[in-house]
């Protein structure tokens, strides 16, 4: 397949600045994992540069090998226990607010990684009690028991991302399951919990199936839509199908609106935890 050039809308900034650079040695003092680096996210500069960043728990190596993402895959490490500590306090070092919590998918434990979730979010909020926080969770394979300790420590915001349409979920979420996604944004839902989630645009989609796709979102209730450009990172990644212009994402926001989410950030640029603040 061709690979498409870039439009001169996804043009970024390079990394720069005095909070970028301050956010940038805290990470990397304390050893940690940021989906900010290990996806390749476009707004880092924009986002270090306010001082936020989404922090990857559970280490920085995936049990799955979806085709759209730039973390890394294979057989994850021992869990560094020290990693819920490390993060409280570089949370309160860079005195925010608001984070949003995601990790990797660790298959190869039997909770899923739920009960270090629960571990992190409780010591993040000892330390820093007047934070809100938004967790990014994978699905845990649908398993109920890990999803109801996400809600018992009552994060502001779950996200759960469906990440592309029906049609195209085997081949870019391999190992992923759509109507189990969706079922994750139910039991969260039925939980009490605001649910948000994401798709990218670009990968072969159709304007029906994106359609169809926030209706299914909004059956189960979901409150909050992301909608993004799929960037390949790698040749290892699948290759961009296309690059749907800025006034398309305009218009599929509105429809969005429309079917009754809450809140849509809708653009090229926009990444799961993208303005997060804002979605509260």
């Amino acid at each position: 397949m061709k690979i498409l050039r870039k439009p001169k809308w996804l043009k970024i900034k390079l990394p720069t600045g005095k909070s970028y650079i301050s956010v940038k040695e805290i990470v990397n003092k304390n050893n940690l994992h940021t989906i900010c680096q290990s996806g390749n996210c476009p707004n880092i500069s924009e986002c270090w540069g306010k001082g936020t960043a989404t922090f990857m728990i559970l280490g920085d190596i995936c049990t799955r090998s979806c085709r759209f993402c730039a973390v890394k895959t294979g057989k994850p490490k021992k869990i560094d226990e020290s990693e819920s500590v490390k993060i409280a306090r570089s949370v309160k070092l860079m005195k925010l607010n608001h984070i949003v919590l995601t990790s990797v998918d660790r298959d190869d434990l039997e909770d899923g990684g739920s009960i270090f979730w629960v571990k992190v979010i409780e010591e993040i909020r000892k330390l820093n009690p007047q934070i809100t926080l938004e967790a990014l969770i994978p699905d845990f394979n649908g398993d109920e028991k890990s999803l109801k300790r996400i809600i018992k420590v009552k994060p502001e915001i779950v996200s759960h991302n469906l990440e592309t349409v029906r049609s195209l979920t085997k081949k870019i979420r391999v190992q992923a399951d759509y109507d189990r996604s969706l079922q994750v944004l139910k039991i969260l839902k039925d939980g009490g919990m605001k649910t948000k989630s994401g798709i990218m645009l670009g990968l072969g989609e159709t304007k029906n199936e994106i359609i169809e796709t926030m209706d299914d979102l909004r059956k189960v209730n979901c409150d909050i839509l992301t909608i993004g450009q799929y960037l390949q990172a790698s040749k290892k990644n699948i290759p961009v199908y296309n690059f749907p212009s800025p006034k398309e994402f305009e218009n599929y926001k509105d429809i969005a609106l429309k079917k009754g989410f809450k809140f849509v950030e809708s653009s090229p640029l926009v990444r799961s935890s993208y303005g997060a603040e804002k979605h509260l």
